[in-house]
């Protein structure tokens, strides 16, 4: 059901059923690395190039948590999916693959919680019974699309992200066990006129920040509701940021309760100038090191926030400024 303007509330709870997380070889390397399924020490991944190799991330991911689920191809009723590669190849050939019908979305790096959040409202709304959602990206193909072939070993400053080389993905059913997406919140896309490509954390901050604001008072709730509200590839700055401007507008959210995909995904000695970012952050954060700590019961309840850049190459080139959007999904292990 819709509450407030932008929000719904999932009258039934879809269980996250199952979910699959792989990573890349700096992942392995990272500070949640024991929380992947699948881990590759190749950045190629045996292929002949980066977005075949991020085509087989996002197959292992999804095909890790169909397995899991004890579903079949056959009870998937949708697949929603999205990637940051041109027309979404990623994601429209992993269709081809897995033979699922197939919505594509694009959402930048918001598409993993874009794509749970609609997921979570075909299961509620009686549409489908078991959904599969999934979303990855590659940091050398991702280079490439966006900024310089990592073979053009161009200098980036302090501001700049690592694109994460990974796939996740999250089988969202009416009945099974797991913790249970209750709430989602869609983002307004927000541009404060700001054109660095490599400070996407700052851009993205501002949309964040709406969106959190926009969940909260659209429930009537504010942090206190939830053990941890994680923002998707802010990283180091952009978090900040985020925090300062919930601060500035009367909704402080306490340190230790908020933190950043970004942030935790990789070690702190790592060479990721501001963090983390890419589609697979929040996906892999979110579908690994945040799911277990709810089945684990360490955590009960999180907000994550996922956030997106909508710049295209063209965009750039155009001289136009970033526009940006953020997701929230609430899942609760209760």
């Amino acid at each position: 059901m819709l509450k407030g303007q932008q929000s719904w509330l999932f009258q039934s709870r879809p269980v996250i059923r199952a979910t699959g997380a792989v990573g890349g070889p700096f992942e392995a390397e990272g500070a949640i690395a024991e929380d992947f399924d699948l881990l590759h020490g190749d950045i190629w991944l045996g292929e002949t190039s980066f977005e075949k190799a991020e085509k087989k991330l996002m197959e292992q991911a999804c095909e890790i948590a169909i397995e899991r689920s004890g579903l079949k191809k056959e009870d998937l009723q949708f697949f929603l999916c999205g990637d940051l590669m041109n027309q979404i190849i990623t994601s429209s050939f992993t269709a081809r693959t897995i033979g699922v019908p197939f919505l594509g979305l694009y959402g930048a790096c918001s598409s993993a919680m874009e794509g749970l959040a609609l997921a979570s409202l075909l299961v509620d709304g009686g549409y489908a019974r078991n959904v599969l959602a999934a979303t990855s990206s590659h940091n050398a193909a991702a280079e490439k699309q966006f900024r310089y072939p990592t073979e053009y070993g161009s200098q980036k400053p302090p501001t700049a992200q690592w694109t994460v080389t990974g796939a996740g993905a999250a089988v969202v059913s009416v009945e099974g066990d797991g913790p249970r997406v209750t709430a989602a919140t869609i983002g307004r896309v927000v541009d404060m006129g700001l054109s660095d490509p490599f400070n996407m954390g700052a851009a993205m901050a501002p949309a964040a920040v709406d969106t959190i604001e926009a969940h909260f008072r659209d429930l009537g709730r504010d942090h206190a509701y939830y053990d941890l509200i994680a923002t998707g590839d802010l990283g180091r700055l952009g978090h900040q940021i985020a925090a300062d401007l919930l601060e500035k507008h009367g909704a402080p959210i306490p340190k230790e309760k908020f933190t950043d995909c970004g942030v935790l995904i990789y070690k702190k000695e790592q060479p990721v100038f501001a963090g983390g970012s890419g589609c697979a952050c929040s996906a892999t954060v979110t579908y690994g090191h945040f799911l277990k700590k709810l089945r684990k019961g360490e955590l009960r309840k999180i907000l994550v926030v996922a956030t997106g850049a909508l710049l295209s190459p063209i965009s750039y080139q155009q001289k136009e400024s970033i526009p940006c959007i953020a997701h929230a999904v609430a899942i609760e292990n209760e």
